[in-house]
């Protein structure tokens, strides 16, 4: 099992565009809800930061937002939207309260 966290800045110009297609994400999720996956994104309070945080219980250890079309949409032109470039953080829980439900 995996728990990541991914926090990245976008121009101002480009906040919109990221937030649609983390959207679409989530559209997509909701259709196919791959199992061992649990996902959130929020955004920050400078409207331009992001933070993105995933559980991943598969099996063999591949994330199934891999296969996600509007997720690799998503990542396509990431670093074009970017300001800061996106930081992949791993997580070790300590603890938790119906945060992964």
């Amino acid at each position: 099992m995996s728990k990541l966290m991914v926090r990245y800045t976008v121009k101002p110009e480009k906040a919109e565009e990221n937030e649609r297609l983390i959207r679409a994400v989530y559209e997509e999720l909701e259709r196919t809800a791959p199992a061992g996956l649990a996902y959130a994104t929020f955004k920050l309070e400078d409207g331009v930061s992001f933070v993105h945080v995933a559980s991943n219980e598969s099996e063999d250890g591949t994330s199934p937002l891999r296969n996600v079309k509007a997720f690799l949409e998503f990542q396509k032109d990431v670093a074009e939207r970017c300001a800061e470039k996106p930081l992949t953080t791993e997580l070790h829980e300590i603890g938790s309260f119906r945060f992964w439900q």
